[in-house]
């Protein structure tokens, strides 16, 4: 590892925090309806999308109506993709002629980008018209990213307010979400991306003549205004089939830089704003330093695995599945911010990872993507671990758990734990099933235990909205397509659900004033605290299928067994 690459790990890491406590201080006003620069421009638009879609924006919303618009607004937007990729064959913008989707391979696809999972069982280039790549795909990043941020601000106004009903109007937050943050975002990254070569046209592919006098099919379409939305938003999914190792989607060093950097910032950015709107900015970077040691720990993990090499190739890091353009640091450093945050892009194969490294991978997502995670839901994932965390210090002491004045009760802890274990037990019984059944086993390219850690990331990227793949499984199986269909709906509602019905106990409680018997949970002690409850909670519960995976990989290749 070169000083070079330190110093881009360093950089990186100093620029979202610099960027966390800018952005998140913005992102506060915007959901309080403070006044911002950008009023000017966007308040007669917000007002004429409420006028237009019959939104009485002061209306507001208890937690069952609130979970009610999110589920129809999803479901319609779901029917609305699915059926544009059924019939994109027939559609405008569609210069290649592309035919439509299959049912099964279109149903998955729906349901992945309306998850914010992005799972893709396809190569765009191949596979999308402009116009399912534009309205659909690029459109869904949008409003799945705004779902996420919705259902966060839902769930902090359970936490401040006080014995009243209501935790706001989803329909406001989402227009207020995607008009003031992830548009403008978006634009101005697109814009940077596209001086750097990322490619935004409407034109046909072009067709051009090799130096041994072949025809090569050069594919072209309007990549830059979704590779941004699919950075920002955490929703992953790839214009063309490689993702991010395609020189049209990330073509220098500086787009692959922002482009990483920008799958982090909005993530990290909201624990400064979930701290300013609960009135301690301290919590909220107590969160964020949670996150950042499990950041730090993973990436450091993930490295020393990568550079020490294979016993059996005593060369050093290898750059098999590796863009030798990024090089094996930034492969890294990608791989670990994409499988901790809800992410899902990628600049390299991480079946091609070390052992131990595609085994930390799979471990940042099966931590249910709490680790920065999604936009919005890696954060309310992470507070169902601080209310978790909250009762069991409440049991050390013997007294009554409290987070933020209000009592943690049964009913907080029981949802809490529907929460964090019901996407788990998709994840190993959809494993069970891929590796005891024909249908399941098909799909495998490599035999052992390299075998089962395909299988475990598949379903650990769908159940946790992840979407990046392990590249080995041929996923575009029916049982793939469809089995990864229910893990992504149930990655993604069923914590949903629970998250507001949490919210919807806790705005009804009334806040008793801190006293000296009081656990602080904005310090040094609750980080730690915090941070072993996430790794105990998540090591325990997929322990013996990663011992079985990638461990025993590791064993076997350090004692010179190939396979």
């Amino acid at each position: 590892m070169s000083a070079s690459d330190v110093l881009q790990v360093v950089l990186y890491i100093t620029l979202l925090v610099a960027t966390t406590a800018v952005l998140g201080i913005f992102m506060e006003k915007v959901f309080q309806g403070k006044s911002t620069f950008l009023d000017f421009f966007l308040k007669p638009v917000e007002r004429a999308i409420y006028r237009f879609s019959g939104i009485d924006s002061v209306q507001e919303m208890n937690w069952k109506q609130y979970a009610v618009a999110v589920l129809w607004f999803n479901l319609c937007g779901g029917v609305v993709l699915l059926l544009l990729l059924l019939g994109q064959g027939s559609l405008p913008l569609n210069p290649q002629n592309l035919p439509g989707l299959g049912f099964p391979l279109a149903l998955n696809t729906a349901v992945s980008f309306v998850t914010n999972t992005n799972w893709q069982a396809y190569s765009g280039e191949a596979t999308m018209s402009y116009l399912s790549q534009m309205a659909g795909l690029g459109v869904q990043n949008f409003l799945s990213a705004a779902t996420g941020i919705g259902v966060l601000l839902a769930f902090i106004r359970g936490l401040i307010r006080r014995q009243v009903d209501t935790l706001g109007n989803f329909w406001v937050d989402a227009v207020r979400s995607t008009l003031y943050i992830l548009l403008p975002l978006s634009f101005a990254l697109a814009l940077i991306l596209v001086s750097q070569g990322v490619v935004q046209t409407s034109s046909s592919y072009v067709t051009a003549t090799t130096l041994m006098g072949q025809e090569q099919v050069i594919p072209l379409g309007p990549a830059a205004s979704q590779i941004a939305i699919k950075q920002l938003g955490t929703n992953g999914g790839g214009f063309f089939g490689v993702n991010s190792a395609h020189p049209f989607e990330n073509p220098t060093p500086l787009s692959n830089f922002l482009q990483m950097f920008a799958i982090l910032c909005l993530p990290a950015a909201l624990t400064v704003t979930y701290g300013k709107m609960v009135g301690s900015v301290r919590q909220g970077w107590t969160l964020f330093a949670a996150m950042m040691v499990v950041f730090l720990i993973t990436l450091g993990a993930m490295f020393w695995a990568e550079y020490a090499g294979n016993p059996l190739f005593p060369t050093g890091a290898f750059l098999e599945g590796k863009e030798v353009r990024i090089g094996v640091a930034n492969s890294i450093l990608w791989g670990d911010v994409t499988t901790l945050a809800s992410n899902g892009s990628v600049n390299a194969m991480h079946s091609s990872f070390s052992a131990l490294a595609g085994g930390i991978a799979i471990l940042n997502m099966l931590l249910g993507e709490v680790i920065f995670g999604g936009v919005g839901s890696g954060l309310y994932g992470m507070l169902m671990f601080v209310l978790l965390t909250v009762f069991i210090a409440g049991l050390m002491v013997g007294r009554t758990p409290e987070y933020l004045g209000k009592k943690i009760e049964a009913f907080e802890i029981k949802m809490a734990v529907v929460a964090l274990l019901v996407p788990s037990i998709c994840v190993l019984s959809l494993t069970v099933l891929g590796c005891t059944t024909e249908m399941g086993k098909a799909s495998i390219a490599n035999p052992g235990p390299h075998g089962l850690s395909e299988i475990l990331y598949a379903f650990a990227s769908m159940a946790n909205n992840n979407g990046s793949a392990f590249a080995g499984l041929n996923a575009a199986t029916l049982f793939y397509t469809l089995g990864g269909s229910v893990a992504m709906v149930v990655g993604r509602f069923a914590v949903i659900v629970p998250v507001l019905a949490i919210a919807g106990s806790m705005v009804r409680k009334k806040i008793a004033p801190p006293s000296s018997g009081t656990f602080p949970k904005d310090g040094g002690l609750f980080v730690g605290l915090l941070v072993s409850v996430v790794l105990i909670v998540g090591s325990l519960t997929f322990f013996p299928v990663l011992a079985l995976g990638p461990v025993l990989e590791h064993l076997l290749i350090q004692g010179g067994r190939a396979f």
